[in-house]
């Protein structure tokens, strides 16, 4: 299991990245492709810190330039294979708390599969307003990135 999240890891950065450079070489970043990449980048940190039980220094809608995207990028996925290296067992229960304040408890491995899907359901989201903008965005599948 640690390698295939691993390789699910390993995606969601080559896909962030791919992210990254298409809004880099656009003249302007529309409003809600910076509200939903900056979340991507928010709930992968607020989760990372989550599972090491360590205060946040973001919160989950905050919006950051698009200067420090590639900064908090590259922070979150070392974190992340620095959790999956280190986890003795993936089915350890972690118990968090929410934005709302209630304590929740899950598996390791279901709270790291969820950071790579709440990230893929967002870039599908920001795909669509690009080709809403007359922009044709790259493809992010996973079959693509696996060939």
């Amino acid at each position: 299991m640690k390698g295939f999240l691993q390789q699910l890891f390993d995606y969601n950065f080559y896909c962030n990245k791919k992210l990254i450079a298409q809004c880099g070489s656009q003249d302007t970043i529309s409003e809600n492709t910076i509200r939903l990449f900056s979340h991507i980048l928010n709930a992968h940190h607020i989760w990372n810190q989550r599972i090491l039980g360590v205060p946040t220094t973001h919160t989950v809608w905050q919006e950051h330039p698009f200067e420090n995207w590639e900064d908090i990028h590259y922070d979150n996925q070392r974190t992340s294979f620095e959790i999956i290296t280190n986890a003795n067992d993936l089915n350890k229960r972690v118990e968090y708390e929410n934005s709302q304040g209630r304590i929740f408890t899950n598996d390791l491995q279901d709270i790291l599969f969820h950071i790579v899907n709440h990230s893929t359901h967002h870039r599908g989201q920001i795909l669509m307003d690009f080709r809403n903008s007359g922009i044709t965005p790259e493809p992010l599948d996973y079959i693509f990135y696996k060939r």
